[in-house]
């Protein structure tokens, strides 16, 4: 599916609602006066450029991401400039669908090897031995008093 989706753009630029507003934080007069932060929204439901299988996925991916109406929200505000905030939201948000349509590797078991078992192995009984005769001494010379 990754093959698929590398010659394809899935978050096409038409969907995407883009927002500016004042970002939050000092700043000084340049983040007073200018609309710096930028918010990025994509409708997942809406989106023409996916399949309905992924479209499932991402909704299923990114659950406490999306609201009810289906918009997949991110926000910039990092920068200084309206135009890197916007290129930095727009990139954020196509790593996450990206991420979200990517499917897990699937896992396989592994064994110990056996040196290594072995000297875990060896360890654990040299540890007891330890405290074995620890205790030994400890109680005879308890029981003595």
């Amino acid at each position: 599916m990754a093959d698929e989706n590398a010659d394809r753009e899935i978050v096409r630029d038409d969907e995407l609602t883009i927002r500016a507003s004042r970002s939050s934080g000092p700043g000084g007069q340049h983040a007073n006066k200018t609309a710096t932060r930028v918010e990025v929204v994509w409708n997942v439901h809406t989106a023409k450029g996916i399949t309905d299988e992924e479209r499932a996925l991402i909704l299923q991916s990114l659950a406490s991401r999306v609201d009810k109406d289906g918009d997949l929200r991110v926000v910039s505000e990092g920068e200084r400039s309206q135009l890197q905030n916007r290129l930095a939201a727009v990139a954020r948000l196509r790593n996450l669908v990206a991420g979200a349509l990517e499917r897990p590797r699937d896992r396989f078991p592994t064994s110990i090897p056996e040196e290594i078992q072995a000297t875990r192995l060896r360890r654990k009984h040299r540890r007891a031995s330890v405290k074995r005769l620890r205790s030994a001494t400890l109680g005879g010379d308890e029981a003595e008093e």
